[in-house]
Order: structure tokens, then C-alpha cells, then sequence
């Protein structure tokens, strides 16, 4: 159904895989510290989690149907809020279809209630002006046949399907899921400016991205690092939902000098702007409405 103007969904996105404590000695590994980070990010106002899997020790990306199952365990026993699985980066490294479907498993396992299924393949980089050079730079391959393996299993476990869309083509990439049946509408889109490979992060760029889906479609914006708090505001004012979080940045301001201590404070800053131009945070269960959970296959 498509959402009413006074509200926004905020998502908060705890964890990510690419950052480590190194960087910000705040970000959750084990799925005890998952579900209190989801805690506090759900009691500042948030009404859905996205999460990557990470083993408890390291910190390293984790694809265990076991971790995931504990996640959403120590997740849901904390709150009511929603629970969001990402798929990012489950073909790489692996070439066999099975071993890809191996990994997916915790999809249909676990049943989380949304699941991010990424849209398009692209190059996936970050450039540092201080060095002149790349932090990191690599392929993202995401091709329609890996994409239909992660929407079925997110359909064996009747999980929502989020769209991650880098680029203004990643939204038509959906067009042919639709028609052949592998994804069912209305969707959710989730449009990712900042990555260097995908659309520029400007707010013509969000508006144009907005454009692009359907009056029943809904859509969240998620900017990446400094360029974040620009691009919420942005999306509030166009009518979108917003996520913030770890994964995508660690600062309460756009310098980048003031770190958020956990997921929590970033969640209230969101919540906070939406309500200084009319806008009510949903409660999870408004956002299960809203966003058709448990009706992605229906």
C-alpha cells in the first residue's frame, strides 16, 4: 500500500561487513550484541534492522544458518522490530550453483520477515583524496541468474524482498522478475547513492530514482558515509523512508568528527529531523502494513 505522507519508515542498518572495529569500536559482531544494538535502535524509533551476518570472534562475514538463526533470535526477543537479512555478496567466491544456494540457505531457514536482494551488477569502489588511490575496488557481480536464486529462496521462506538499487538501471531490472513471476508487486526499493561504480549522490539523483516506481511501490533512500544526513533530508521531503546505521556511516555530523556510539544515537538524529518537518516514525507493526509483509507472495 502506499504510505502516507506523515510517516516514514526508518530502517537502521547495524553491522555491515566491509568496516571492523578498527574503525568504529561500536559496531555489534556476535548476535547477543546484534540484538541489543537492534534494541536501542528500535526504542529510538526505528521499525526494521538490516542486518549482515558476522562471525562473533572476528567480525568477518558470516553465511551460518545457525548465526543467522541466533541473530533473529536475540533480535526478537528484545523487540518487536522487524528483521531485515541482507544476501549482499552471497556468489562471490564461489562458482557452483549449489555452493550458492548453500549459502542462501539461512534465507529460507531462518525466515526473516524482509530480505535485501540486490538489483544489478557494478563496479564497487572507494577512492580516498587524501592518498589518490582506492581504499577498496572490485566487481560486484550481481546477474539475473544469481538474483532469481536468492528470490527463491527468499520465496520458500516467504521473505519480503528489499530492492538494492545502485544505479537508475538496477530499477528496471525488475521489470522482467515481475513479469516471469519471480517477484510479485507492489515492492520495496531501497536506492544507494555514494558507492563510487553506482549514481552520484545528489538529491536530483534521488529525485529522479523515486520517479521511477510504481504509485503502490514504496522506496527508502540510503546514502553512504558523509553524504548521508544531505540525502535523508532529502528523502523526507520527497515523501520516502530513510535508513541509517553503522554499516552505511559512523558520524552525527556531515564533517565526519562526531562518531555515533552505537546505532541508537544515528536512529534518533533520523527520527528527530523527520520530526521537524511532520513526519511520525512508524512503529513496526504500521511498517509491516505499509510495506506488505508476509503478503510478498501472495
Amino acid at each position: 500500500m502506499p504510505l502516507s505522507k506523515d510517516k516514514v519508515i526508518v530502517t537502521c542498518a547495524l553491522t555491515g561487513v566491509l568496516a571492523k572495529r578498527d574503525q568504529c569500536p561500536y559496531l555489534p559482531y556476535s548476535p547477543v550484541e546484534i540484538g541489543e544494538e537492534a534494541r536501542r535502535a528500535y526504542e529510538a524509533g526505528a521499525a526494521v534492522v538490516h542486518i549482515h551476518g558476522r562471525e562473533p570472534d572476528t567480525g568477518d562475514q558470516s553465511w551460518s544458518a545457525d548465526i543467522y538463526g541466533q541473530i533473529k533470535e536475540e533480535v526478537s526477543k528484545r523487540s518487536p522490530i522487524i528483521v531485515n537479512f541482507s544476501t549482499g555478496g552471497f556468489n562471490m567466491g564461489v562458482d557452483s550453483e549449489e555452493a550458492k544456494k548453500e549459502r542462501l540457505a539461512y534465507v529460507w531457514k531462518t525466515k526473516p520477515e524482509m530480505a535485501a536482494l540486490n538489483m544489478g551488477s557494478m563496479n564497487y569502489a572507494k577512492y580516498s583524496e587524501k592518498r589518490k588511490g582506492f581504499v577498496f575496488d572490485f566487481v560486484f557481480p550481481n546477474p539475473f541468474s544469481d538474483i532469481l536464486l536468492a528470490t527463491d529462496a527468499m520465496r520458500a521462506g516467504g521473505v519480503k524482498p528489499e530492492l538494492e538499487c545502485f544505479d537508475l538501471g538496477h530499477i528496471h531490472n525488475a521489470e522482467p522478475l515481475l513479469t516471469m513471476g519471480a517477484l510479485k508487486g507492489p515492492q520495496q526499493y531501497s536506492f544507494i547513492l555514494g558507492v563510487l561504480g553506482g549514481v552520484a549522490p545528489t538529491a536530483e539523483n534521488l529525485l529522479a530514482m523515486s520517479r521511477q516506481v510504481r504509485p503502490d511501490d514504496t522506496w527508502e533512500v540510503i546514502g553512504i558515509s558523509k553524504v548521508q544526513w544531505k540525502l535523508v533530508a532529502a528523502a523526507l521531503v520527497l515523501g520516502g523512508n530513510i535508513r541509517v546505521g553503522l554499516e552505511d556511516n559512523f558520524y552525527l555530523d556531515p564533517a565526519g568528527k562526531e562518531m555515533a556510539k552505537g546505532n541508537g544515537p544515528l536512529v534518533e538524529k533520523a527520527v528527530r529531523l523527520a520530526r521537524d518537518i511532520g513526519r511520525e516514525p512508524m512503529t513496526p507493526d504500521e511498517a509491516r502494513a505499509a510495506l506488505g509483509i508476509g503478503k510478498a507472495w501472495g
